[in-house]
């Protein structure tokens, strides 16, 4: 499976993120707009767009698929839910970048810890440093 990075590009938090994703969600999908169609779109689909923000994959979202948009342009399709992910840092790039299945991070599952309950700068800072 292939996967894909994209910077989140004005969003300094997740939160910031899932409500940008959420204002252009429809019907449990969301549109990403990006200029050239992947040469290995159709290995991507099923796979995941992997979002970073300050320097770190942070979450992921489902590719449902491609499709052409006007001026040569790609629309991406993607599952409106964000799936948080274990924090990996990765060095921001232009456009989006290629993610191979061993290098993805796994999905942030909370494990045995309730990290509901602690306060947001202490997640933010658990999750910087890749401890959660």
């Amino acid at each position: 499976m292939l996967h894909m990075t994209k910077v989140a590009v004005g969003c300094s938090s997740l939160d910031i993120l899932r409500d940008r994703i959420g204002a252009h969600a429809a019907n449990g999908t969301a549109a990403i707009h990006t200029r050239y169609r992947p040469t290995r779109a159709d290995e991507m689909v099923g796979g995941s767009l992997y979002w970073i923000i300050a320097h770190r994959l942070v979450a992921r979202q489902t590719i449902l698929g491609f499709e052409e948009a006007e001026g040569g342009r790609c629309v991406i399709r993607v599952d409106a839910r964000l799936v948080p992910v274990r924090a990996r840092p990765k060095r921001a790039h232009q456009g989006w970048r290629y993610l191979a299945a061993a290098d993805a991070p796994d999905d942030f599952d909370g494990g045995d810890a309730d990290v509901s309950a602690m306060p947001k700068a202490m997640i933010d800072e658990l999750s910087a440093l890749s401890l959660i």
